[in-house]
């Protein structure tokens, strides 16, 4: 996905406006927390996917340094 921050929030923005417009308040409170739990849930995977990488790169140098 290539879109710049303001293209971006903007988007998120028309799409959140759109949404809650055809919703009624308890819908609209039960998708902000599942929008909400999506969020962090992917955020949990993008560290440890981060942390996954950064240590196979270690091992893997670990590995290259003790051929040398």
């Amino acid at each position: 996905m290539a879109l710049n921050a303001c293209t971006l929030t903007a988007a998120v923005t028309a799409a959140a406006n759109s949404l809650a417009c055809r919703m009624d308040d308890d819908e609209l409170a039960v998708m902000a927390a599942m929008f909400t739990q999506l969020g962090d849930t992917l955020a949990l995977i993008a560290v440890q996917r981060g942390l996954c990488n950064a240590r196979r790169q270690k091992n893997s140098s670990e590995q290259t340094n003790a051929q040398a």
